[in-house]
């Protein structure tokens, strides 16, 4: 293998006690021989050794030799979590402190150059919050860290042939729907167009979901979309957007030639993707100045420990990380 490469996708292991460290090394063995997504992964020695040695694979801990082996795994090691709260298939706040000390790391490594973009494994909400930090998701907590303000990162989930970016995330539907303004509108989705020319797409062509059922249905079923999404598009045309709608999301997703897609609110978004993509679903954070990428499943304690997940959205969210620009 060539010692020279591109710096490399930084890949947290996500809730200690769930599938996160047996998926991020099987993606990272999978990888190992490939010098353009061949990731460096962050979390515990005494936690990846072990899967890593199952498998018949070393560790590679020393900075100068990284990608430089196919039959190694380049390891970032930290000492976030305590040997005693290790207990695959169990959800606890030091877990949960933990998934946030692999990010707060990897976006340390992003700012000295060692990283090109981060990969988080899938966390647990509970245990995240149950560490004493209010936490709705990676996009939410990306904010925090990079200092970049409420609601300037967004997820885009990608699967099943789709791409859509959320206005709103985790919150109750009352709550978002009090939270949607013409104002929010346009900032997900001039997000979601600087995201989508990042991973590529020239010109994206974008279509806005309506909030209520045909998109109100000029009035038959209220006045939310005439007077919150329709003066956001009206915005983003004059800036140059290529946007339609807003049009009810079932007819609106049957229809070609839309680069992604912009939900106002989670399920709007979610149930579709998840119908199509399955296990193989990648959740982009988008904006904030840093690519991140993660899984759109969540942290499996049922068959934590058990060496039987998939590391298949992994790999998905590695290379649309690895593939941007």
């Amino acid at each position: 293998m060539s010692d020279v490469r591109r710096p490399p996708v930084l890949l947290t292991i996500g809730d200690p006690n769930g599938v996160g460290p047996e998926i991020a090394l099987k993606a990272a063995i999978a990888l190992c021989a490939d010098p353009e997504f061949r990731p460096l992964v962050i979390g515990e020695r005494y936690i990846v050794e072990p899967l890593a040695k199952q498998a018949g694979f070393s560790l590679q801990t020393n900075p100068q030799k990284w990608g430089t082996s196919d039959k190694s795994v380049d390891l970032y090691p930290v000492d976030f979590f305590p040997r005693n709260a290790y207990v695959p298939g169990t959800v606890c706040a030091p877990a949960g402190q933990a998934t946030v000390n692999y990010v707060e790391t990897a976006i340390a490594l992003m700012k000295d150059g060692t990283g090109r973009g981060i990969v988080g494994c899938p966390h647990s909400e509970t245990a995240v919050n149950a560490s004493g930090r209010v936490f709705s998701g990676y996009p939410n907590l990306l904010s925090e860290l990079l200092g970049t303000g409420p609601d300037s990162i967004f997820l885009m989930l990608v699967g099943g042939g789709l791409r859509i970016v959320h206005v709103t995330l985790h919150e109750g539907i009352n709550t978002a729907l009090k939270r949607l303004t013409p104002e929010l509108i346009e900032r997900a989705v001039v997000t979601a167009e600087k995201g989508l020319r990042e991973l590529g797409i020239e010109k994206p062509r974008i279509g806005l979901f309506g909030i209520n059922p045909h998109a109100s249905e000029n009035g038959l079923f209220g006045e939310e979309d005439r007077l919150v999404v329709m003066p956001a598009v009206e915005n983003l045309l004059k800036r140059g957007l290529d946007v339609v709608g807003p049009e009810g999301a079932d007819t609106m997703l049957v229809r070609e030639g839309f680069d992604a897609f912009v939900a106002m609110y989670h399920d709007q978004g979610h149930i579709p993707v998840k119908l199509l993509g399955g296990r193989e679903v990648a959740a982009v954070s988008i904006g904030g100045g840093a690519l991140f990428s993660s899984v759109g499943h969540g942290a499996a304690f049922d068959i934590a420990g058990q060496n039987t997940a998939d590391p298949g959205a992994v790999l998905r969210a590695i290379k649309l990380v690895g593939g941007a620009r």
